[in-house]
């Protein structure tokens, strides 16, 4: 049979098509406009991301055999806001995870109903980019709007609605909008009060892995699929990514250096940190997960090459780099503020300790060395839970380097494992559409069968021991500079 992964991402929509084995058939990919109405603000038309979806499965399908099609399912960019009238109708563009307007209603929740509060309803604290926080913001400055809202949803479940009529959510995803409560798989009724809604208006929740429904007959007919074709719930495009990579079960890790960066551990215990640095969600495979997320990972290397060097020859800026471990240039990578583990939405990005001998190579060689470093200060709150891991996966355009690939398993003291196949949250989506429709029994058994690694960084123990001393200079920076911001 064969299974397509929708990936829903914020520049496009990525549609994959895998057969039970894993084999990948065909990849299609469509864009769609990104809006920027205020400075700060970021949204999109929930229908051109129908529009596209549906022109980009027609693509997909077109020279396959279509009754061989069983199930289709997701990976989404989260934390945005959808919201329905009675009739179905999408009220606004939606509010974006990438949007800044909710600083007010973000601090609100923060310090008025204050983070142990929220910790101990959602597992988490507020930040500007989730969900609830940008309900607030409608009900205050959008009260028609608010006050027509019947339905709430994320961004790749309006996808499933269109496709199929069912009204839901899966956990990964709904873990992100501060208004589940992630242990218990259920949502927040301490939260739903705070917001002004009610359960009618939230989805109904599902694992990642379960059927939600089948396509519409007249969906099914427009792409000339059957309609048995099953719509499986999906996953946030970070579990997704993961399940593509394999970082299921107890204890794995996986590295995203995309545009924003992350940290992802997969693991059978529900966990918090103290001081909520990392974000703790529920996992596609039934399971939780912690995250660092940082804001900017692989875009610091594009900003540095394309806008300041004048560059996309990133491979040539690279080269010259041969001083591991020895740099006196340090770098801070919050071009747009950050995540995990500071919360500062006003942290900005800065170069320190150059000098007359400083080259264009130790900048380059401090950037990478950078972003790897504000990942590691994830990492390290995840050790400070007693999490120990000895070997990471990695994923993402920043992948693509073999110096920031040996960069971060200098710095971070684990093996790094290259894995065959680069697609991320669609393949991840795939595979969720293969377990719901009965190919496999779980999401480990999917993800032992059909990730393969194909290479693997090892530390070097001379570059770890000067990478540590590197790291705990780097660890002092931002405090040191934080009153400036």
């Amino acid at each position: 049979m064969l299974y397509i992964g929708v990936d829903l991402g914020t520049s496009a929509v990525k549609l994959l098509l895998m057969d039970g084995e894993g084999q990948i058939k065909k990849i299609v990919s469509k864009e769609y406009p990104l809006f920027f109405p205020h400075p700060g603000w970021s949204e999109q038309k929930p229908e051109d991301w129908f529009e596209k979806s549906m022109e980009g499965i027609k693509e997909l399908t077109a020279t396959c055999n279509k009754q061989e099609v069983a199930g289709i399912s997701f990976g989404g960019q989260m934390h945005g806001l959808v919201a329905l009238d009675q009739d179905d109708n999408v009220i606004r563009p939606a509010i974006l995870w990438n949007d800044g307007r909710t600083g007010e209603e973000t601090d609100y929740l923060n310090q008025v109903i204050g983070k142990d509060k929220l910790s101990e309803y959602t597992a988490n604290i507020a930040f500007a980019g989730f969900t609830a926080p940008k309900i607030l913001w409608m009900k205050k400055h959008e009260p028609e709007n608010f006050d027509k809202i019947c339905k709430i949803m994320l961004p790749k479940d309006y996808l499933a609605y269109k496709l199929s009529g069912s009204f839901c959510t899966d956990v990964s995803d709904a873990s992100g909008m501060l208004l589940m409560d992630v242990k218990n798989r259920c949502w927040s009724k301490e939260m739903m009060d705070i917001c002004g809604i009610t359960e009618e208006q939230l989805p109904k929740l599902y694992e990642s892995y379960e059927v939600v429904g089948t396509l519409k007959p007249e969906v099914a007919e427009e792409l000339g699929l059957s309609e048995t074709v099953k719509v499986i719930a999906g996953a946030g495009d970070n579990a997704a990514a993961a399940v593509g990579t394999g970082t299921v079960g107890d204890g794995m890790c996986n590295i995203s250096l995309g545009t924003s960066g992350t940290i992802f551990i997969s693991s059978k215990k529900f966990g918090v940190d103290e001081n909520n640095a990392l974000h703790s969600f529920a996992h596609a495979d039934g399971n939780y997960h912690l995250m660092g997320c940082m804001l900017s990972a692989a875009s610091c290397n594009k900003w540095w090459n394309e806008e300041i060097l004048k560059t996309k020859d990133f491979v040539a800026e690279q080269a010259g780099i041969t001083k591991l471990g020895e740099n006196n240039v340090f770098y801070l990578p919050y071009l747009m503020g950050e995540r995990s583990p500071h919360n500062n939405p006003d942290a900005r990005a800065m170069f320190i300790g150059m000098s007359m001998d400083t080259t264009r190579e130790d900048m380059t060689q401090a950037v990478l060395e950078g972003v790897t470093f504000g990942l590691r200060d994830s990492l390290e709150v995840a050790r400070s839970l007693g999490i120990q891991i000895e070997r990471t996966k990695i994923c993402g355009g920043g992948a693509k380097s073999p110096l920031w690939k040996r960069i971060i398993a200098n710095v971070m003291n684990m093996k790094v494992d290259v894995i065959e196949s680069e697609e991320g949250p669609a393949l991840g989506g795939a595979m969720l559409a293969a377990v719901g429709c009965g190919e496999y029994p779980d999401v480990e058994t999917i993800a032992k069968k059909i990730v393969k690694v194909v290479d693997t960084v090892e530390p070097e123990p001379e570059l770890v021991a000067k990478y540590e001393e590197r790291y705990q200079k780097f660890r002092k920076i931002y405090p040191t500079v934080k009153g400036l911001f």
